[in-house]
């Protein structure tokens, strides 16, 4: 049996982090979900995201012994998903992971079968959201906005998600995604 892994992409202030800290909590205890942290290189004191903090170097390290199943860059940072991800997939579980848009393509040819829920919001929601978290500069957030719409997903694989209510829905919403996919690749 082979499991899910299922890519939660979109850009910056759709409320990925939001959507899948929900989910985690309301599956907590359920075998079938795993929802692992990524290694980024943002210091360890930044908590706007639930994520393992390294350096640089440890990055550049762990990416050339093959430690991540994925890798990539996006906004200066490096973002890693460590391997385990792969025992669990082995065991059949669906793995949840807050992913790069950009990598979705190879993660299509090296993982199977592989379901991307695509999380967007209105241009207006997006740029109040990135403002509201105070972690980006104004250049910043406008070249975030301008990447919002530089992807354009589509095919089998992909689910989308307009996450314009509030946390409460937008997490229900994401749960019955999940739950579709989950059912779909039984």
């Amino acid at each position: 049996m082979t499991g899910t892994l299922t890519l939660i992409v979109g850009p910056s202030g759709a409320g990925k982090d939001t959507l899948i800290g929900g989910a985690k909590a309301a599956l907590a205890g359920q075998w079938r979900f795993v929802f692992p942290l990524r290694e980024i290189t943002r210091p360890a004191g930044d908590r706007s995201e639930s994520h393992v903090p390294i350096s640089e170097a440890q990055f550049a390290e762990r990416q050339a012994r093959g430690a991540y199943a994925l890798s990539w860059r996006a906004h200066g940072l490096g973002y890693g998903v460590p391997r385990g991800i792969e025992d669990a997939l082995a065991a059949g579980r669906t793995v949840v992971v807050n992913a790069s848009r950009g990598m979705v393509p190879e993660a299509r040819q090296r993982f199977s079968p592989l379901a991307v829920i695509t999380v967007s919001a209105p241009e207006r929601l997006l740029q109040r959201r990135l403002a509201a978290r105070g972690r980006e500069r104004d250049e910043d957030v406008a070249g975030r906005l301008r990447r919002a719409t530089a992807f354009d997903l589509d095919g089998p694989d992909v689910t989308t998600l307009i996450n314009d209510t509030s946390p409460e829905r937008a997490v229900a919403a994401f749960l019955r995604c999940l739950h579709e996919l989950r059912s779909v690749a039984a």
